[in-house]
C-alpha cells in the first residue's frame, strides 16, 4: 500500500469533545464493512497496487466526512453543528491523491437555514480543521493534484453541488472562488435561479442569470457540473460554457432509466465540449438491468456503456459516497433533497445493504482499480480513467 503522511490525526482534536462542541459518536473510516473480495490473483493485486502507486488518482466527486454511527436519529443535528468529521484514516488507505469533495452538501435546500451563510460556515470549519494537520490540504490549482501524489498527501478541491445560494448575486461566485470554491453544481434537483434541476416536471432550461453565471465561473476558472441539473439545463450550460463542463457524479440512463441518470444526448455534449463524466455509485443510482442488486458491477455496466458511447478519454469516476451507513443517510435525506422520487420512479431494483464494493471513499478506486485490472483493461486506460482524464481537462478548464 502506498506511503503517505498521514500521521493518525482525527477531526477537531484541538477542541474538548462535549466542551467545545456537541459530540456525537462517528462511524468508522476503516473496516466499517468487510473488504470486498473481487477475486484478484497475486498477481493482479500487485499489479493494482502499482497502478494506484504510480498514478495520480482522483475522485471526481465524494463526501469524505464521517457520518455519525446513529445517522437515523442524529443526522440534522449533526449536520447544522457544522463539524463533520473528516476520514482521514479511510482516505489514508484509499489509494487516492485527490477528491472532489462536495462541501456544504445540506445547502442545496433548505434545512432551516443552510444557505449563503451556513455554507461560509461549512467551508471555514473545514479548512480550519485541515490548518491543524499536514495530511489533507485544500487544491487551488492542477500543480496541487500532482503534489499530492509526489508527497504522499491528499489534495481537496472545494465543490458545491448547487448554485441556489448565489442567489442573484453574481459576484457571489467571486467571493467563494477566492475561498476556495474550484468547482459548482446549477441547480441541485430543485429549479433556483440559475435553471431547472433534474426533479422538476418542466425543464425551463439556463436563465439568463445561468448564463451569465456560467460567464462568470469560466472567467474564473470554476469548473461547472450539471449532474443534478434537468436535462435541457444541461445542453444550454454546455451550449454557453466556452470551458469544458463536467458530470461529475451520474450514470447512463440508457442502462438504468431513471432522471437521476443522463441521457446519451447530454453525454455526448459534456463529451463534445471536453468534458469527462464521473460514474456514480451512491446507493441505487447506478442500478442496471443485467445487476439490479447494486454493487460494483452494475456501476462498472454504466462505465462500459459511457465508453462505447463517448470514448474512454471521457469517462471518469465519482463515486458519491460517505464513511458510514449511506442508506441510513437517505432514509432522512432523501426526500428533502428531491432525490428519492428521481430514484424510486424507474425499473424495479433489489434492496440492499450497501453498494458492494463501492462502500465508502476509503475503498472505491481500489476496487474500481483491481476491477479493471481483472477485466483486462490496459495499464494507460486505467490511468486515464482513476484520474488522468481529470486533469487533462481541469488544465483547460483551471
Amino acid at each position: 500500500m502506498p506511503t503517505t503522511r498521514y500521521s493518525g490525526y482525527q477531526s477537531f482534536s484541538y477542541l474538548q469533545a462535549g466542551t467545545d462542541y456537541d459530540e456525537f459518536e462517528p462511524s468508522p473510516d476503516v473496516d466499517r464493512l468487510p473488504a470486498y473480495d473481487l477475486g484478484l490473483t497475486d498477481e493482479e493485486s500487485a499489479r493494482t497496487e502499482r497502478l494506484l502507486a504510480g498514478n495520480v488518482v482522483v475522485s471526481l466527486h465524494d463526501h469524505p466526512v464521517k457520518l455519525p454511527r446513529h445517522a437515523r436519529t442524529e443526522l440534522l443535528d449533526w449536520n447544522r453543528g457544522a463539524r463533520l468529521a473528516y476520514g482521514y484514516g479511510g482516505l489514508a488507505r484509499s489509494g487516492l491523491d485527490a477528491v472532489f469533495d462536495n462541501l456544504g452538501w445540506g445547502a442545496c435546500e433548505s434545512r432551516s437555514g443552510w444557505k449563503w451563510d451556513d455554507v461560509i460556515t461549512d467551508l471555514g470549519m473545514r479548512f480550519c480543521d485541515f490548518a491543524h494537520q499536514d495530511y489533507a490540504f485544500r487544491a487551488d490549482s492542477v500543480d496541487d493534484l500532482r503534489r499530492a501524489h509526489a508527497e504522499g498527501r491528499l489534495a481537496v478541491v472545494a465543490g458545491l453541488e448547487g448554485g441556489a445560494l448565489i442567489e442573484n448575486e453574481i459576484d457571489r461566485l467571486d467571493v467563494l472562488y477566492g475561498l476556495g470554491v474550484r468547482q459548482m453544481g446549477i441547480a441541485y434537483s430543485d429549479a433556483n435561479a440559475l435553471g431547472s434541476g433534474l426533479r422538476e416536471k418542466g425543464d425551463g432550461g439556463l436563465t439568463g442569470l445561468g448564463r451569465r453565471a456560467v460567464r462568470r465561473m469560466n472567467q474564473l476558472g470554476m469548473a461547472i457540473d450539471v449532474s443534478h441539473s434537468g436535462d435541457r439545463t444541461a445542453l444550454d450550460v454546455i451550449e454557453a460554457s466556452e470551458r469544458p463542463v463536467l458530470i461529475t457524479h451520474a450514470g447512463a440512463r440508457a442502462v438504468w432509466d431513471t432522471p437521476r441518470m443522463k441521457p446519451d444526448e447530454v453525454i455526448r455534449a459534456c463529451a463534445e465540449s471536453g468534458g469527462v463524466i464521473g460514474i456514480e455509485a451512491a446507493p441505487y443510482t447506478t442500478v442496471s438491468t443485467e445487476h439490479r442488486a447494486h454493487s460494483i458491477e452494475s456501476v462498472m455496466d454504466h462505465f462500459r456503456y459511457c465508453v462505447d458511447l463517448v470514448g474512454i478519454e471521457h469517462v471518469a469516476f465519482g463515486p458519491d459516497t460517505f464513511f458510514g451507513d449511506h442508506l441510513d443517510m437517505h432514509h432522512v435525506m432523501s426526500a428533502k433533497w428531491g432525490v428519492e422520487d428521481t430514484i424510486r420512479s424507474g425499473p424495479e431494483f433489489e434492496p440492499v445493504e450497501s453498494v458492494a464494493g463501492l462502500e465508502n471513499p476509503g475503498e472505491c478506486f481500489r476496487n474500481i482499480t483491481g476491477w479493471l485490472v481483472r477485466e483486462g483493461y490496459p495499464d494507460d486506460e486505467i490511468a486515464a480513467v482513476i484520474g488522468g482524464n481529470v486533469l487533462r481537462v481541469l488544465e483547460k478548464i483551471w
